[in-house]
């Protein structure tokens, strides 16, 4: 399933947020890999305060959350802005590829208008 190691991001995902995004692969699976260790954290938190549009039976859950979040996380974690903004960009493709996988690719665009995704791998 993962496109870095202890990443709940698919390969093509991973792949696809690589090609697009300003920093390398090699440095958006070491930013990846940050960002999950952060989160497993705090999934207590997300599954209390933002609600959860996806369980994928254990492996991962993923949350929308307010559209600043990631500027919050990269903040904490001493990313730039384009670090920030290709984790930010990996987490809501892999939401529209669940998306497309569970026929709920509109729902989860409209969703994405107004607020990001947050995917925690488990």
């Amino acid at each position: 399933m993962s496109g870095a190691p202890n990443s709940p991001i698919d390969g093509q995902v991973f792949m696809l947020a690589a090609a697009k995004a300003s920093v390398g692969p090699g440095s958006l699976s070491d930013l990846l890999a940050r960002v999950q260790t952060d989160l497993a954290d705090r999934v207590d938190a997300y599954r209390r305060e933002f609600e959860r549009v996806d369980d994928d039976d254990g492996d991962r859950e993923v949350f929308l959350v307010p559209a600043d979040h990631w500027e919050s996380v990269g903040e904490r974690l001493g990313f730039g802005r384009r670090e920030t903004r290709a984790v930010a960009r990996t987490h809501a493709e892999q939401l529209r590829r669940i998306g497309s996988d569970t026929g709920r690719r509109e729902e989860f665009e409209t969703a994405l208008e107004i607020r990001q995704a947050v995917v925690v791998g488990r």
